[in-house]
């Protein structure tokens, strides 16, 4: 009789803090480092998030192409342009192209909302409007092209496309890559020696740290990327921990964002990596060597969290493009998209349907989008159905 006297109290216990939705709030930050609801409550969120990720472990998913739209007003050439980048947020889905555009979908209906395209301008080379990086959140977007100029538009299309900062590709170098958060926008530079980082405060939009040699040895295959996109010089990401991990071929560094200048840590790759392999999610980040040797790595200590084997990569084809979110890495390689867990490095499956030639790859913990040569955009859905 006392224990089940006992048991009723514990449950009874148990049944009240499980009903607290501070505790789901917590769980959910402390797992999935979400800190808005999408959810009534963060039970919700929490049993959502919970469901979503079980779906990436078992490959259950909804597929679905995005559509590509040419706008009347515009002597569009869909034929000739490129995806370059792609990012997304909670709702919606940014593709950047060759041409500096970038479309802006509606992830829950599948729609094309509006297409973005940069303030006009005299330009060095065929692509040096091509779209280098996009900043994106459900409000506002931000882009950034390879001349250096950086774009600002707000989701609802609510006000005109707004120029925040004129690039000068002659003293900077071209922008080769560019991301950022809510705190940070970063820029990764080459061509310009000893001015690889461009780091801006998000908020006030004003450039507090220009510096780093990381580049310097790519300057002339930056200054190619203004002719030539088929290949990545480097690559930036930040991470949760106010750092940035940037590479290229032979360096992986780690840049502290809070004290701009300050190098974290830093590893040379003696097997040279495929650059277009990296991406980092919360505080980890990921690369692939020339042998499809993958390394998921802690940012700030460059701890080795987990190893894995990527198939598909050649000396014939190095073009690997990969990325990650909470729990898993993905790296797409001929066509075919394969799965990790990064707990352990464990291979989990393909995805079902080949794709072909890869030019962006992007994921987060609901959706993996990519854009293929022939202007189609893919999207894999793991909400929880």
């Amino acid at each position: 009789m006392g224990s089940c006297y006992l048991f009723d109290q514990v449950c009874s216990t148990w049944r009240a803090v499980s009903r607290s939705d501070l505790l789901w709030q917590t769980l959910t930050r402390r797992v999935w480092n979400r800190h808005h609801l999408l959810h009534d409550t963060w039970r919700d969120e929490y049993i959502f998030r919970h469901r979503t990720a079980r779906n990436f472990l078992t490959r259950r998913y909804a597929y679905a192409t995005l559509p590509f739209n040419v706008s009347p007003d515009h002597d569009d050439n869909a034929a000739a342009l490129s995806c370059c980048r792609l990012a997304l947020s909670d709702n919606h889905l940014a593709a950047g192209y060759s041409d500096g555009s970038v479309r802006l979908f509606h992830l829950p209906l599948g729609i094309h909302l509006y297409t973005f395209r940069p303030h006009p301008r005299d330009c060095l080379g065929l692509f040096s409007r091509a779209v280098s990086g996009i900043v994106l959140s459900d409000t506002s977007l931000v882009f950034a092209s390879q001349h250096g100029d950086i774009h600002v538009a707000l989701t609802n299309n609510a006000a005109p496309v707004r120029r925040s900062h004129l690039g000068d590709a002659v003293s900077d170098g071209v922008l080769v890559d560019f991301c950022g958060c809510n705190r940070w926008w970063v820029g990764l530079y080459a061509g310009g020696p000893g001015r690889a980082f461009q780091v801006r405060d998000a908020h006030t939009e004003e450039l507090v740290f220009v510096g780093g040699g990381l580049t310097d040895p790519d300057a002339v295959n930056g200054w190619h990327l203004l002719n030539d996109l088929t290949e990545f010089v480097g690559r930036v990401r930040v991470t949760t921990e106010e750092s940035a991990v940037a590479c290229t071929r032979v360096r992986v560094i780690v840049l502290d964002l809070a004290n701009p200048g300050f190098v974290l840590g830093q590893q040379e790759i003696q097997r040279g990596l495929i650059v277009g392999s990296v991406d980092a999610r919360d505080s980890a980040f990921v690369t692939v060597d020339n042998r499809g040797t993958a390394r998921v790595r802690r940012a700030n200590t460059l701890e080795e969290l987990c190893g894995f084997h990527v198939g598909g990569v050649s000396r014939a084809q190095r073009r690997v493009l990969g990325c990650m979110n909470t729990g898993y890495a993905l790296m797409c390689a001929g066509g075919v998209i394969r799965a990790w867990e990064i707990d352990h490095g464990g291979y989990l499956y393909r995805l079902r349907e080949r794709i072909g030639d890869a030019t962006a790859f992007v994921a987060d913990d609901r959706y993996v989008a990519a854009s293929t040569s022939d202007n189609s955009v893919h999207l894999w859905n793991f909400g929880a159905q």
